[in-house]
């Protein structure tokens, strides 16, 4: 382990910060030319990751209220980017579930994202980029054991 200043963690922690706030800001940006708002993205996301899932799940992994979640779902099925599923083995268990319309949505805002991301690593070379995602990669998986 290196032996890192106060004042480097002081730097590190303001630069993911500011990162952070410009990656939202520009998600946010890139969201006005689609039909849904933050918080559906978000849960299209996690849909289009977990697949099928419960509200409460979906609202655990969204940290929001159940009865949020609810409402949120209520209104991604009146705009068919959802739909709610009974479980084959549990009729008792209802799911979400993403239809065609809400995962075209997600692909189609992802790939504004990444677009975005690579017009601003065009300004750094091989080197740099490949540097980049190791420390990112290792950030990542040493934040991710928590």
């Amino acid at each position: 382990m290196s032996n890192i200043t106060e004042e480097e963690v002081v730097e590190l922690e303001r630069l993911l910060r500011h990162i952070s706030g410009i990656i939202k800001r520009k998600g946010r940006e890139i969201l006005n030319d689609f039909p849904i708002t933050p918080p559906q993205f978000i849960a299209l996301q996690w849909l289009d990751e977990l697949g099928d899932t419960t509200i409460g799940d979906l609202s655990n992994k969204m940290y929001l209220a159940f009865s949020t979640t609810t409402d949120l779902i209520d209104r991604m099925e009146k705009n068919e980017l959802v739909q709610r599923i009974r479980d084959e083995k549990d009729r008792r268990v209802v799911r979400i579930h993403l239809l065609p319309k809400g995962n075209e949505i997600i692909h189609q805002v992802l790939q504004a994202r990444q677009a975005y991301l690579k017009g601003i690593l065009q300004h750094f070379d091989r080197s740099e980029v490949d540097r980049l995602q190791v420390t990112l990669t290792q950030l990542y998986e040493e934040m991710s054991r928590e």
